[in-house]
Order: structure tokens, then C-alpha cells, then sequence
């Protein structure tokens, strides 16, 4: 992965990392305050990479955008590519992309409750 791709995950983080500190203090569970907070920075991670994609900037790394989904913003990468029609058209991103989703449904699944 790029430079960029790397700041990009550790901008995610940082927002992830903020916006869970500040539900977590409004009175959400921490592991669901960082999962909204992961969420959001997935969501803008796409739009700022279809808004630089338009507008011929340095594109987020697939790569990177992939890593939000693995670490928990799979429900934000799919709203984000919903909501700006952002790598729906790409069959390798969307294999990989549903390949994660599946995989994090049976873990979910496979979790004792």
C-alpha cells in the first residue's frame, strides 16, 4: 500500500478513535461507540475517494478501503458505496468486498452469546 493509503487509514483511525471517545462519553459502550466511529470514517473514506476520483486527485488505495471493511466498517463501505455509486462496477473490489462481509457474518455467527 501507498503513502497515502497508510495516512488514510491513520486519519480513519484517528476519526474512528475520536468519534468513539465522544459516544463512549455520551453514554455508549465503547465497542460500539468505536464501531460507529469506524463506520463514519469508512463512509467518508469513500466519498473523499470517488470526489478525488472525479476530480483527478490521488485516489484511496482499493487496498485501504478494504482494511476499513476488515477492521469493522463493512456496514459504512456498503452505505458508501450506495450512497455516492462508488465501486459498485468493479468485479475484483466487490469479490474481495463481499468476500470480507461473508467471512465477518460467520464469526458473528460462530460467536457464543
Amino acid at each position: 500500500m501507498t503513502r497515502f493509503g497508510w495516512a488514510v487509514i491513520f486519519v480513519a483511525g484517528c476519526l474512528a478513535a475520536a468519534l468513539g471517545l465522544v459516544l463512549c462519553l455520551a453514554g455508549l459502550n465503547l465497542l460500539r461507540a468505536l464501531f460507529v466511529g469506524v463506520n463514519v470514517a469508512t463512509l467518508l473514506a469513500y466519498g473523499y475517494d470517488k470526489d478525488a476520483a472525479q476530480g483527478g486527485r490521488q485516489r484511496v488505495p482499493e487496498a485501504a478501503l478494504h482494511l476499513l471493511a476488515v477492521v469493522g466498517g463493512t456496514p459504512g463501505a456498503f452505505v458508501g458505496q450506495w450512497v455516492f455509486r462508488h465501486k459498485t462496477r468493479d468485479r475484483q473490489f466487490q469479490w474481495v468486498f463481499w468476500s470480507i462481509a461473508v467471512v465477518q457474518v460467520i464469526v458473528l455467527l460462530a460467536i457464543p452469546r
